[in-house]
């Protein structure tokens, strides 16, 4: 059986597509891995792929991607795979998400991926029913051919899940691995907000048994103030799963309360909507 803590790439023997049960998406979301290398163009310190490392996948096999996504679609809703491998409460599919071991959009091949998503969605009549999400670090927003494939994702009705952990350059450096400047992340928010329907994600934890400061909340609020009113939302989440990743032993997960009462401040300052998975 799937569990929330299991998001093991291989977990259905395919090349690109992996099934998992997400605790924000509630319920059973089919992932596409175009990271098969494990290269990203970031290095988080709680990201749980093992092997991490800096750059882009190798060329995609869209026609082997379109197969699969269509086999395990043929299974999931019409085979053995929801009683054999998905506990009764979360036996529900919920999205097709671009996520994976690396950043999606590096791949050059991003936008006709997008494309036989939509064609397999179309075969089954799922098209604007099954959501389709893209979880990104958003580093790569101003590339056209990205934007390119997040319009196509915004046409099939999907949205954008919008990596933002830290603001400030030198905790983003830490967090991240980059030191992307403030206007930049603002000014590719607003590029993918415009283009589909966008939430951000943030992962909120301790590190050496601190959790982020003051400052550190002000500058996150103040970045997505001016942006309000063109988000769907916040994701805020924890530490859920174990980081492969050297700094590892640094992390450390913060209450629920800790949580909630970072999801009051942002609301409070921004107007946002918050979603809080402890």
């Amino acid at each position: 059986m799937l569990t929330t803590i299991d998001h093991r790439r291989d977990s259905a023997g395919l090349l690109y597509v992996y099934p998992v049960i997400s605790r924000r998406a509630g319920g059973v979301s089919i992932g596409i891995n175009l990271n098969i290398n494990n290269a990203c163009n970031w290095a988080c310190v709680y990201c749980q792929v093992e092997n991490l490392t800096r750059g882009g996948p190798p060329p995609i096999d869209l026609d082997r991607l379109e197969h699969e996504l269509s086999s395990f679609l043929e299974n999931a809703l019409h085979g053995d795979f929801m009683p054999r491998h998905v506990p009764p409460e979360v036996r529900q599919l919920m999205d097709i998400a671009f996520s994976g071991n690396g950043e999606p959009t590096s791949a050059p091949e991003f936008a006709e991926a997008v494309g036989r998503v939509a064609k397999v969605l179309e075969h089954f009549a799922l098209r604007n029913k099954l959501m389709v999400r893209l979880i990104t670090n958003g580093s790569l927003m101003y590339r056209p051919e990205v934007q390119r494939g997040i319009k196509l994702l915004g046409e099939l009705g999907g949205e954008v899940w919008f990596k933002i952990d830290r603001v400030e350059a030198a905790d983003a450096a830490l967090i991240n691995g980059v030191p992307m400047p403030v206007e930049k992340i603002a000014r590719h928010l607003e590029i993918s907000a415009g283009l589909a329907s966008t939430w951000v994600q943030t992962c909120w934890f301790m590190l050496d048994g601190v959790a982020p400061d003051a400052a550190a909340r002000e500058a996150y609020c103040a970045l997505l103030k001016p942006l309000a009113k063109q988000l769907a939302g916040i994701h805020l989440y924890g530490l859920a799963r174990p980081s492969m990743q050297p700094a590892a032993f640094r992390l450390s997960r913060l209450s629920p309360v800790d949580l909630t009462a970072f999801a009051a401040e942002i609301q409070e300052k921004t107007g946002i909507r918050v979603m809080v998975s402890p």
